[in-house]
């Protein structure tokens, strides 16, 4: 088996901490830095499994800035990271009997059906209507979490982009939205990397590394996107819809 040197670090290093900034803004952050390993020599498990390391420290970095500025709505998010484990779990059984290539047009044609309705729709995510616990809340957010959980442990780039758009139809701005969003997405990575422990395919000298340079870019994304406000954030999310649905419509 072809095993990379350490040189793959210098342009692995730059593009993981761009990732992170991306996935802590907007989400995608997947869709560059599992590409990376790829193309480092990593087999298909170990890329996966190393991606799942690197994303715990990036999505774990955006999460403590979110929740400590008071982005996210604990009351709702608690309830929802339950379901979103079940469904990743669920995923990554299912994963076993459909081949995912099959839903990957389908998923990327939603994807951007998404991005074009945030863009269309100037007021959408700008403003902060949510409007607490209620019945349409749960309604939305609990079967939401559960669905985008199965589609993470299934096929899973777009994960953050798809969380943001559920919490933002629920009334939250896109900042509100992105650290709710990173919040459930931290624990569904790290349900995914307990997973992949076990298997023993991570590259721990690689995912290292790449996983703290990860940290680093969504340290600075989440303050960006805390900074600039929900405007910043729409745009972004906007290049990362075309970015994910490149990914799955055309590899």
């Amino acid at each position: 088996m072809f095993t990379p040197g350490p040189e793959v670090l210098l342009y692995g290093l730059p593009l993981a901490f761009l990732a992170g900034f991306i996935d802590a803004v907007a989400g995608g952050g997947g869709t560059i830095t599992l590409p990376t390993l790829f193309f480092m020599g990593l087999s298909p498990a170990q890329a996966v499994a190393t991606n799942k390391l690197m994303a715990i420290f990036g999505s774990g970095s955006a999460t403590v800035q979110y929740w400590r500025k008071g982005h996210v709505d604990r009351a709702l998010v608690l309830r929802l990271i339950p379901l979103a484990l079940i469904g990743s779990a669920l995923g990554a059984f299912l994963v076993r009997f459909v081949d995912p290539n099959t839903f990957r047009t389908l998923v990327g044609v939603v994807i951007l059906g998404v991005g074009a309705l945030v863009l269309a729709n100037k007021r959408f995510g700008l403003e902060d209507r949510y409007p607490g616990l209620t019945n349409r809340t749960l309604a939305l957010t609990l079967p939401g979490a559960l669905i985008i959980g199965v589609y993470d442990g299934f096929l899973g780039p777009g994960t953050g982009t798809f969380l943001m758009f559920l919490f933002a139809l629920v009334g939250f701005n896109l900042v509100r939205a992105s650290g709710n969003a990173r919040t459930i997405n931290f624990a569904t990575n790290l349900g995914a990397f307990l997973f992949f422990l076990i298997g023993g395919q991570m590259v721990w000298w690689i995912g290292l590394p790449m996983g703290l340079a990860n940290a680093a870019g969504a340290y600075l994304g989440a303050r960006m996107a805390m900074l600039r406000g929900s405007a910043f954030v729409k745009w972004m999310y906007g290049g990362i819809v075309l970015l994910v649905a490149a990914r799955l419509l055309f590899t």
